[in-house]
Protein backbone atom coordinates (compact mmCIF):
# COMPACT_ATOMS: atom_id res chain seq x y z
CA UNK A 1 0.00 0.00 0.00
CA UNK A 2 1.07 3.74 -0.86
CA UNK A 3 2.68 5.77 2.00
CA UNK A 4 0.69 8.55 3.32
CA UNK A 5 1.48 11.71 1.26
CA UNK A 6 2.56 15.12 2.99
CA UNK A 7 -0.37 17.37 1.62
CA UNK A 8 1.13 20.55 1.39
CA UNK A 9 4.09 18.89 -0.94
CA UNK A 10 1.12 18.68 -2.93
CA UNK A 11 0.09 21.98 -2.86
CA UNK A 12 -2.96 20.91 -0.33
CA UNK A 13 -3.11 23.69 2.62
CA UNK A 14 -3.98 21.31 5.67
CA UNK A 15 -2.03 19.92 8.02
CA UNK A 16 -3.93 17.16 8.50
CA UNK A 17 -3.93 13.36 6.69
CA UNK A 18 -6.86 14.11 4.21
CA UNK A 19 -7.95 17.05 2.39
CA UNK A 20 -12.17 17.72 2.56
CA UNK A 21 -13.53 19.81 -0.25
CA UNK A 22 -16.84 21.17 -0.19
CA UNK A 23 -17.94 21.21 -3.92
CA UNK A 24 -20.29 23.95 -3.58
CA UNK A 25 -20.27 23.61 -7.81
CA UNK A 26 -23.33 25.70 -9.30
CA UNK A 27 -25.79 24.90 -6.10
CA UNK A 28 -25.58 28.39 -5.52
CA UNK A 29 -28.29 28.98 -8.90
CA UNK A 30 -26.45 31.49 -10.57
CA UNK A 31 -26.53 33.72 -7.34
CA UNK A 32 -23.38 35.38 -5.71
CA UNK A 33 -25.15 35.47 -2.37
CA UNK A 34 -25.98 32.08 -2.14
CA UNK A 35 -22.38 31.26 -3.05
CA UNK A 36 -21.49 33.29 -0.27
CA UNK A 37 -24.12 31.78 2.38
CA UNK A 38 -22.95 28.64 1.13
CA UNK A 39 -19.28 29.30 2.06
CA UNK A 40 -20.31 30.36 5.11
CA UNK A 41 -21.94 27.24 6.29
CA UNK A 42 -19.37 25.31 4.48
CA UNK A 43 -16.65 26.98 7.14
CA UNK A 44 -18.73 25.41 10.16
CA UNK A 45 -17.88 21.98 9.34
CA UNK A 46 -14.01 22.08 9.67
CA UNK A 47 -13.41 21.11 5.58
CA UNK A 48 -10.43 22.81 4.22
CA UNK A 49 -12.00 24.01 0.87
CA UNK A 50 -14.44 25.06 -1.14
CA UNK A 51 -14.64 24.55 -4.96
CA UNK A 52 -16.91 26.22 -7.94
CA UNK A 53 -17.20 25.49 -11.36
CA UNK A 54 -16.31 28.46 -14.15
CA UNK A 55 -17.20 27.87 -17.31
CA UNK A 56 -18.87 30.15 -20.61
CA UNK A 57 -22.32 28.04 -21.38
CA UNK A 58 -22.04 28.03 -25.40
CA UNK A 59 -18.57 26.45 -24.29
CA UNK A 60 -19.65 23.70 -22.11
CA UNK A 61 -23.29 22.74 -22.90
CA UNK A 62 -23.36 20.00 -25.27
CA UNK A 63 -24.83 20.96 -28.93
CA UNK A 64 -28.65 20.00 -29.34
CA UNK A 65 -29.02 19.65 -25.87
CA UNK A 66 -31.53 22.33 -24.80
CA UNK A 67 -32.33 21.43 -21.53
CA UNK A 68 -28.75 21.05 -20.17
CA UNK A 69 -27.47 24.59 -21.76
CA UNK A 70 -30.50 26.23 -20.01
CA UNK A 71 -29.94 24.72 -16.46
CA UNK A 72 -26.22 25.61 -16.85
CA UNK A 73 -26.84 29.24 -18.66
CA UNK A 74 -29.21 29.61 -15.36
CA UNK A 75 -26.17 28.99 -13.01
CA UNK A 76 -23.56 30.83 -15.15
CA UNK A 77 -21.55 33.33 -12.84
CA UNK A 78 -19.91 36.14 -14.42
CA UNK A 79 -16.25 35.85 -13.68
CA UNK A 80 -16.20 39.10 -11.39
CA UNK A 81 -18.26 37.03 -9.00
CA UNK A 82 -15.35 34.70 -8.54
CA UNK A 83 -13.14 37.53 -7.02
CA UNK A 84 -15.76 38.58 -4.38
CA UNK A 85 -16.27 34.92 -3.92
CA UNK A 86 -12.53 34.34 -3.67
CA UNK A 87 -12.03 36.90 -0.99
CA UNK A 88 -15.30 35.83 1.20
CA UNK A 89 -13.78 32.21 1.25
CA UNK A 90 -10.39 33.15 2.34
CA UNK A 91 -12.24 35.42 5.39
CA UNK A 92 -13.71 31.87 6.24
CA UNK A 93 -9.97 30.54 6.66
CA UNK A 94 -11.45 28.48 3.65
CA UNK A 95 -9.10 27.40 0.42
CA UNK A 96 -10.96 28.76 -3.04
CA UNK A 97 -10.54 27.18 -6.22
CA UNK A 98 -12.22 25.89 -9.34
CA UNK A 99 -12.53 24.14 -12.42
CA UNK A 100 -12.05 25.49 -15.25
CA UNK A 101 -14.09 24.74 -18.45
CA UNK A 102 -12.62 26.84 -21.19
CA UNK A 103 -9.53 29.19 -22.53
CA UNK A 104 -11.13 32.00 -21.21
CA UNK A 105 -12.47 30.93 -17.93
CA UNK A 106 -9.00 29.80 -16.74
CA UNK A 107 -7.39 32.88 -18.12
CA UNK A 108 -9.78 35.23 -15.38
CA UNK A 109 -9.45 32.42 -12.52
CA UNK A 110 -5.18 33.37 -13.11
CA UNK A 111 -5.87 37.15 -13.02
CA UNK A 112 -7.52 36.61 -9.32
CA UNK A 113 -4.57 34.99 -7.92
CA UNK A 114 -5.79 31.12 -8.10
CA UNK A 115 -3.29 28.90 -6.65
CA UNK A 116 -4.85 25.15 -7.26
CA UNK A 117 -7.20 24.08 -9.78
CA UNK A 118 -9.15 21.13 -10.77
CA UNK A 119 -9.86 18.98 -13.87
CA UNK A 120 -13.47 17.46 -14.33
CA UNK A 121 -13.68 13.74 -14.84
CA UNK A 122 -15.61 15.00 -18.48
CA UNK A 123 -12.35 16.50 -19.27
CA UNK A 124 -9.48 14.17 -18.38
CA UNK A 125 -9.68 13.25 -22.68
CA UNK A 126 -9.67 16.72 -23.33
CA UNK A 127 -5.73 17.25 -23.93
CA UNK A 128 -5.86 20.95 -25.02
CA UNK A 129 -7.49 21.99 -21.83
CA UNK A 130 -5.01 19.79 -19.88
CA UNK A 131 -2.15 21.57 -21.77
CA UNK A 132 -3.56 25.34 -20.48
CA UNK A 133 -3.91 23.70 -16.95
CA UNK A 134 -0.65 22.25 -17.00
CA UNK A 135 0.95 25.39 -18.58
CA UNK A 136 -0.09 27.14 -15.00
CA UNK A 137 1.98 25.46 -13.17
CA UNK A 138 -0.18 25.35 -10.22
CA UNK A 139 -1.24 22.48 -8.51
CA UNK A 140 -4.10 20.27 -10.24
CA UNK A 141 -6.57 17.62 -8.89
CA UNK A 142 -8.36 15.41 -11.42
CA UNK A 143 -10.79 13.11 -11.31
CA UNK A 144 -11.15 10.38 -13.49
CA UNK A 145 -14.71 9.03 -13.89
CA UNK A 146 -15.08 7.55 -17.11
CA UNK A 147 -11.86 7.29 -18.14
CA UNK A 148 -9.47 4.19 -18.64
CA UNK A 149 -5.93 3.46 -17.59
CA UNK A 150 -4.73 4.90 -20.75
CA UNK A 151 -5.95 7.99 -20.93
CA UNK A 152 -5.48 8.71 -17.17
CA UNK A 153 -1.68 8.13 -18.44
CA UNK A 154 -2.00 10.60 -21.16
CA UNK A 155 -3.19 13.30 -19.09
CA UNK A 156 -0.81 13.08 -16.02
CA UNK A 157 1.90 13.00 -18.25
CA UNK A 158 0.72 16.18 -19.60
CA UNK A 159 0.36 17.40 -16.25
CA UNK A 160 3.40 16.24 -14.86
CA UNK A 161 5.51 17.85 -17.27
CA UNK A 162 4.91 21.19 -15.69
CA UNK A 163 4.02 20.35 -12.16
CA UNK A 164 4.48 17.53 -10.10
CA UNK A 165 1.88 18.80 -7.45
CA UNK A 166 -0.76 16.45 -8.92
CA UNK A 167 -4.06 14.90 -7.10
CA UNK A 168 -6.12 11.57 -8.98
CA UNK A 169 -9.58 11.28 -7.28
CA UNK A 170 -11.23 8.12 -8.06
CA UNK A 171 -14.86 8.93 -9.14
CA UNK A 172 -17.64 6.84 -10.82
CA UNK A 173 -19.49 9.24 -12.84
CA UNK A 174 -23.15 8.44 -12.06
CA UNK A 175 -25.59 10.98 -10.41
CA UNK A 176 -26.63 9.50 -7.98
CA UNK A 177 -23.93 6.72 -7.45
CA UNK A 178 -25.34 3.14 -5.43
CA UNK A 179 -22.87 2.45 -2.92
CA UNK A 180 -22.34 -1.27 -4.00
CA UNK A 181 -21.19 0.73 -7.52
CA UNK A 182 -18.57 2.84 -6.35
CA UNK A 183 -15.30 0.36 -6.96
CA UNK A 184 -13.01 1.71 -4.12
CA UNK A 185 -10.90 -0.55 -4.83
CA UNK A 186 -9.63 1.53 -7.82
CA UNK A 187 -8.03 3.83 -5.34
CA UNK A 188 -5.10 0.85 -4.69
CA UNK A 189 -4.54 0.83 -8.05
CA UNK A 190 -3.78 4.03 -8.41
CA UNK A 191 -1.96 4.42 -5.48
CA UNK A 192 0.09 1.85 -7.84
CA UNK A 193 0.42 3.08 -11.05
CA UNK A 194 0.92 6.94 -10.16
CA UNK A 195 3.60 8.86 -7.98
CA UNK A 196 0.54 11.34 -6.55
CA UNK A 197 -2.06 11.83 -4.24
CA UNK A 198 -4.75 9.75 -4.44
CA UNK A 199 -8.42 10.57 -3.58
CA UNK A 200 -12.28 9.93 -4.00
CA UNK A 201 -14.77 12.49 -5.44
CA UNK A 202 -17.99 10.91 -4.63
CA UNK A 203 -21.84 10.84 -5.80
CA UNK A 204 -23.52 8.87 -3.30
CA UNK A 205 -25.95 10.91 -1.45
CA UNK A 206 -24.60 9.80 2.27
CA UNK A 207 -20.90 9.87 4.20
CA UNK A 208 -20.37 5.90 4.39
CA UNK A 209 -18.36 5.53 1.09
CA UNK A 210 -16.39 8.65 1.48
CA UNK A 211 -14.82 7.21 4.90
CA UNK A 212 -14.57 3.81 3.51
CA UNK A 213 -12.25 5.64 0.73
CA UNK A 214 -10.40 7.51 3.92
CA UNK A 215 -9.91 3.87 5.06
CA UNK A 216 -8.50 2.21 2.17
CA UNK A 217 -5.92 5.26 1.94
CA UNK A 218 -7.56 8.48 0.24
CA UNK A 219 -6.37 11.52 1.16
CA UNK A 220 -8.30 14.05 -0.80
CA UNK A 221 -12.40 13.62 -0.48
CA UNK A 222 -14.78 15.87 -2.45
CA UNK A 223 -18.38 16.08 -1.63
CA UNK A 224 -21.00 17.93 -3.43
CA UNK A 225 -22.48 20.61 -0.80
CA UNK A 226 -25.70 22.05 0.14
CA UNK A 227 -26.76 23.72 3.39
CA UNK A 228 -29.68 21.83 4.39
CA UNK A 229 -31.86 19.52 3.20
CA UNK A 230 -34.83 21.83 2.41
CA UNK A 231 -31.90 23.69 0.16
CA UNK A 232 -33.21 23.58 -3.61
CA UNK A 233 -30.40 23.30 -6.00
CA UNK A 234 -29.06 21.48 -8.93
CA UNK A 235 -27.02 18.98 -7.36
CA UNK A 236 -28.89 18.27 -4.55
CA UNK A 237 -29.17 14.75 -4.64
CA UNK A 238 -25.71 14.23 -5.04
CA UNK A 239 -25.10 16.64 -2.07
CA UNK A 240 -24.93 16.55 1.94
CA UNK A 241 -25.81 18.85 4.47
CA UNK A 242 -23.79 21.29 6.86
CA UNK A 243 -24.59 18.74 9.38
CA UNK A 244 -23.69 15.41 7.10
CA UNK A 245 -20.29 17.25 6.17
CA UNK A 246 -19.57 18.48 9.94
CA UNK A 247 -20.66 14.37 11.00
CA UNK A 248 -18.27 13.19 8.08
CA UNK A 249 -15.19 15.57 8.69
CA UNK A 250 -15.46 14.91 12.57
CA UNK A 251 -14.79 10.94 11.52
CA UNK A 252 -12.75 11.34 9.18
CA UNK A 253 -10.58 13.02 11.50
CA UNK A 254 -10.82 10.26 14.06
CA UNK A 255 -10.00 7.70 11.44
CA UNK A 256 -6.60 9.79 10.84
CA UNK A 257 -6.41 9.33 14.39
CA UNK A 258 -6.72 5.48 14.25
CA UNK A 259 -4.27 4.76 11.41
CA UNK A 260 -1.88 7.13 13.18
CA UNK A 261 1.99 7.60 11.67
CA UNK A 262 2.45 3.75 10.45
CA UNK A 263 6.37 4.13 12.23
CA UNK A 264 7.30 0.98 13.82
CA UNK A 265 8.49 0.14 16.66
CA UNK A 266 7.63 0.61 20.69
CA UNK A 267 4.83 3.34 20.99
CA UNK A 268 4.58 5.20 23.97
CA UNK A 269 1.56 3.33 25.17
CA UNK A 270 3.54 0.22 25.03
CA UNK A 271 6.23 1.24 27.03
CA UNK A 272 4.72 -0.35 30.52
CA UNK A 273 4.20 -3.89 28.36
CA UNK A 274 7.90 -3.76 27.50
CA UNK A 275 9.06 -5.83 30.70
CA UNK A 276 7.52 -8.68 29.26
CA UNK A 277 9.36 -8.92 25.94
CA UNK A 278 10.80 -12.60 25.99
CA UNK A 279 14.69 -12.14 24.44
CA UNK A 280 16.51 -15.32 23.75
CA UNK A 281 19.18 -16.19 25.98
CA UNK A 282 22.07 -17.11 24.13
Amino acid sequence: MARIKQLRNFGLDTNHRTYVIAEIGINHGGDVDTAKLLIDSAAKTGCDAVKFQTYLTEKRAPKGNQAVFDILKKCELPFDDFAKIKVHAESQSLTFFSTPFDSESLEYLETIGTELYKIASFDVVNQTLVREIALTGKPVIMSVGMVDHNEIQNAYEILYKKTNKLSLLHCVSSYPLEEENANLAAIYELQDAFDCVVGYSDHTPDIKVPLYAVAAGAQVIEKHYKIDRDMDCIDGPVSITEDQMKTLVDRIRETEQIFGDGVLGVREVEQQATIFRRMNDL
